[in-house]
């Protein structure tokens, strides 16, 4: 299979397998949050709880205090940093939207190249600054598992080969370039089976927390 092929492969048939995974995963991992259940509320009720779930996102997703940010400094700082990034790479690069609006019908207003290149910059820094403090510091080491490992890595590497295959840089644009979509595939397909799924089971949680304090009258 020469670099051609290969492209050909990864765009073709190995994106149809990973969105075939990608979806599947995330309808299960939905199904069965959905399916849970949970006690019956016995409180009475105070309220519907709707707006007080998206607060919930809302302040949950900032420093609550003072005391909260000097003590967790560098992980607030080195978390903001990594999912800003993820996104700005993923959601607002151009040829990313061209992909989402082939898929989906519809795009977007993309921001400059060489904007968003810094933003990958500054987010595989961050990365690599989240590694090296889970493996210099003894307690996160202890309790670090293989998959924190293995999802660093999948998330990682569709960046360093995405700013290399736009840089033409180590190899053959199309080796590159294919090598990148393999790997964003591989993300897709492990994304909804590892702790990656918190992506979008992150916000669900907040919500129905939020949400449950907010028919019990208690502020969230």
């Amino acid at each position: 299979m020469n670099s051609a092929d290969f492209l050909l492969w990864v765009r073709g048939t190995g994106l149809q397998i990973a969105t075939v995974i990608f979806v599947f995963g995330v309808v299960l991992r939905l199904f069965e949050i959905l399916t849970l259940g949970h006690k019956k509320n016995l409180a009475v009720t105070r309220g519907s709880g709707f707006k007080e779930g998206f607060r919930n996102i809302l302040t949950r997703s900032l420093p609550r205090d003072k005391n909260t940010l000097r003590r967790s400094m560098f992980t607030i700082v080195t978390g903001y940093v990594l999912h800003i990034g993820l996104f700005v790479v993923i959601f607002l690069l151009a040829p990313h939207i061209s992909l989402f609006e082939g898929i989906f019908g519809f795009g977007w207003p993309s921001i400059s190249t060489p904007i968003v290149d810094l933003f990958a910059v500054l987010t595989m820094i961050a990365l690599l600054a989240i590694l090296y403090h889970r493996l210099t510091n003894p307690v996160l080491k202890f309790l670090s598992t293989k998959q924190d490992y293995f999802v660093w890595a999948l998330t990682f590497v569709p960046l360093i080969t995405g700013y290399l295959s736009y840089h033409h840089l180590f190899l053959n644009y199309n080796w590159m370039l294919g090598i990148h979509i393999l790997s964003v595939e591989l993300l897709m397909i492990f994304l909804p089976f590892t702790k990656l799924s918190h992506a979008f089971t992150l916000f669900i949680a907040r919500w129905y927390s939020g949400s449950m304090m907010g028919e019990k009258g208690v502020k969230s």
